[in-house]
């Protein structure tokens, strides 16, 4: 298990990237949460395994490509506060 913190850069606000982003993550056993950011980013954090944290990511990349321009990743420690997979306005 891992918390895994995600920054997407892009036009990535307003094209219904969260929107996706959580019914993506119904598909994948994570828990966590996705919102943007004031700096026009879009902030996914979940927990779950390496290999259910990577499905995520792969299947949103490839679900939102055309609108991502960089992402960076960081994994870290799980802490267990999260029951689910939403959206945070």
């Amino acid at each position: 298990m891992h918390r895994c913190t995600c920054h997407f850069t892009g036009r990535v606000q307003g094209v219904g990237f969260r929107y996706t982003a959580q019914n993506i993550a119904l598909r994948f056993d994570v828990a966590g949460y996705v919102r943007n950011l004031p700096d026009g980013r879009v902030e996914v954090v979940m927990e779950g395994s390496d290999d259910e944290i990577d499905g995520l990511i792969d299947s949103l990349k490839q679900k939102m490509n055309c609108y991502i321009q960089r992402l960076d990743r960081q994994l870290d420690p799980p802490t267990g506060e999260f029951k689910r997979f939403s959206i945070r306005h």
